[in-house]
């Protein structure tokens, strides 16, 4: 899920290998018969305590990174709702940060949307 602030975004950091210590967009896997965007709206609730609301299809990414990886990489932008900020699930951070001053990212898939998102907001 990529949820901007002006010109930062929101990143969690991950407890779980691959890239274990290493920041990305809150994600995660669609369960068998679930909606991508539900399961997008879930895995962000999960990870960072908030609700969002899906603003638009921001990419589509393919290619495997990883042997427990996805084929398929669908990213969202949202806003948020309601909630309040905490890391859990496969987290134990989280955080905002400026589009030009990331932490150490996970994935490939990550660098590619956060360039992305760079261009698109002015």
């Amino acid at each position: 899920m990529l949820l901007l602030r002006g010109r930062e975004v929101l990143l969690v950091r991950r407890t779980l290998d691959p890239f274990a210590g290493k920041w990305s967009i809150p994600a995660g896997f669609v369960n068998a018969f679930e909606d991508p965007q539900a399961a997008a709206l879930r895995e962000c609730r999960e990870e960072t305590g908030l609700t969002v609301e899906i603003d638009e299809l921001f990419d589509l990414l393919a290619g495997r990174e990883h042997s427990r990886g996805a084929d398929i990489f669908l990213v969202y932008r949202a806003h948020v709702l309601s909630g309040t900020l905490a890391a859990a699930d496969d987290a134990d951070q989280i955080g905002w940060f400026p589009l030009d001053e990331l932490p150490p990212l996970a994935f490939e898939t990550t660098q590619r949307v956060l360039a992305k998102a760079r261009a698109f907001i002015p």
